[in-house]
């Protein structure tokens, strides 16, 4: 149980960066949120970093019970899928790094689509977690309730990394957002590479 939680909060940390990064926007563009609001998109984030491991997890799940021997091919494809989309991301955030621009193509659409309501922050919530679903591949020789629990923990982890990031977006600027894309990418890859030599 003590791994299964561990395992579980740092595929939310590496799962949470993009959300903390567009909290942080988020908080930019709007310094005088309120709590409620706040709470609100902390909560949308996690909602749907829960669900998508569970859908993933239900999908392979699906299919390797009709697929026997697709169980085989589920630690490569977890490690083609994460280190992906943890490379995609330590690249994107190495680029923001060097980037000399004030503010770059992928901050300006952020930012357009940050103060547009309700919609935009449904908008957010898939485009930050569509990546769980390959969570789906990590967790699949889990049961059930395992799969639950890890997403739960995912989401709990992800609402208050947002929390954080939409206080430090109002306090402290645009520099950690590069920094978490970076770190969650790492966190990926690692997690990648623990799945496919049998750490889980």
């Amino acid at each position: 149980m003590l791994n299964l939680l561990v395992d579980s909060a740092m595929l939310g940390v590496g799962l949470a960066m993009d959300a903390f990064s567009v909290s942080i926007v988020n908080g930019l563009n709007e310094p005088n949120m309120r709590r409620r609001k706040s709470v609100a998109i902390a909560g949308t984030f996690a909602f749907f970093q829960f669900i998508m491991p569970l859908i993933g997890w239900t999908c392979v799940h699906t299919i390797s019970e009709l697929f026997k021997e697709f169980q085989k091919c589920i630690p490569w494809i977890a490690l083609i899928l994460l280190i992906y989309i943890g490379g995609k991301m330590l690249i994107e955030g190495i680029k923001d790094m060097l980037c000399v621009t004030d503010c770059s193509e992928h901050d300006k659409k952020m930012q357009e689509i940050v103060c547009l309501g309700r919609m935009a922050l449904f908008v957010q919530g898939i485009a930050t977690s569509i990546d769980a679903l390959s969570v789906g591949f990590t967790i699949s020789g889990y049961g059930f309730f395992e799969a639950l629990f890890s997403s739960i923990i995912i989401a709990i982890v992800t609402f208050f990394i947002c929390i954080f990031g939409l206080i430090s977006g109002k306090k402290f600027g645009e520099k950690l957002s590069d920094k978490a894309t970076i770190v969650g990418g790492l966190i990926l890859i690692f997690i990648g590479l623990k799945v496919f030599t049998g750490g889980f």
